[in-house]
């Protein structure tokens, strides 16, 4: 049976996340609560369900989130009939678009996002290596200087340049990146030449898992080839160094991205994980 997450189903909805985080190939988008407070808070006023199996257990968590221009699936998470749950959750999508994100490997959570009709649009690898061994290639080239800082309008212009297909931040205005970078999580890293900004590098700082992710990393057009995109990689990892607590650097790219695939390859990190992005838009042809 499916229905409505009820507060009483908050420890069997616990149990299936540490079932997921036990093994890296059953991922999916899914809540980041994990104990009971903050799973009904997070959960309140969202669209949350649940199916029974015969003996009123609950095998299974399917949720919608608000996300970019629609929602986000949390989910499919758990055994059973996992196209039921989601086949039920988008009926409370109210013609949304909604995203969805799987483990490679989580086949059975796949076959259920394809079979009730959303597209693979791109997979996204991780990579990982020590902070520590990164960081000591760190260095500065002859005629390039380092900050911590961009005007909202340069660091626009170099986003904008690089080309790049993560077009939202484009959208954000002077205060929002201004507060974004004033995070005491987030860092950037910017190379400059003749004071005009040519690169830069973003971390955001994960203190409770010991990492840090290398969440952008862009080179201007007419400055590539000039291995600008290692040397933002180690200084990076040299920013992430000056926090020891941090052991490891995590770094990611789409399927379509060879630069900075073989950037992570060549500068030792290691292949970690792989996540596949989807998508069902019922807006599409739309007039």
């Amino acid at each position: 049976m499916i229905r409505p997450l009820q507060a009483t189903d908050a420890p069997d909805v616990l149990a299936l996340l540490s079932w997921m985080d036990d093994a890296p190939e059953r991922e999916v988008f899914a809540p980041d609560a994990r104990d009971e407070h903050e799973l009904r808070s997070e959960c309140e006023d969202r669209v949350c369900l649940v199916a029974e199996g015969l003996d009123g257990a609950v095998q299974a968590y399917c949720g919608l989130a608000p996300f970019r221009d629609g929602l986000v699936l949390e989910g499919p998470l758990g055994e059973g009939d996992l196209p039921g749950l989601v086949a039920r959750a988008l009926e409370r999508a109210e013609g949304l678009p909604v995203y969805a994100f799987a483990a490679r490997d989580n086949l059975a959570a796949r076959e259920a996002l394809e079979t009730c009709g959303f597209t693979p649009m791109h997979t996204t690898d991780f990579y990982a290596a020590r902070v520590a061994d990164l960081a000591r290639h760190a260095r500065v080239p002859e005629g390039y200087a380092v900050t911590d800082h961009l005007a909202p309008a340069a660091y626009r212009a170099l986003y904008r340049a690089a080309e790049d297909a993560w077009a939202e931040r484009l959208d954000w205005t002077d205060a929002e990146l201004q507060a974004h970078f004033a995070r005491d999580d987030v860092r950037l890293v910017a190379l400059t030449r003749q004071g005009q900004p040519v690169g830069f590098a973003e971390l955001e700082l994960n203190a409770a898992e010991a990492r840090a992710d290398l969440t952008y990393l862009a080179v201007h057009p007419a400055e590539r080839g000039q291995r600008l995109g290692r040397v933002l990689l180690a200084l990076a990892a040299a920013e992430a160094a000056a926090h020891p607590e941090l052991r490891t650097l995590r770094a990611r790219a789409h399927d379509h991205a060879r630069p900075a695939r073989a950037l992570y390859a060549h500068a030792g990190l290691t292949h970690c994980r792989s996540v596949v992005t989807y998508l069902r838009d019922d807006t599409e042809g739309e007039a």
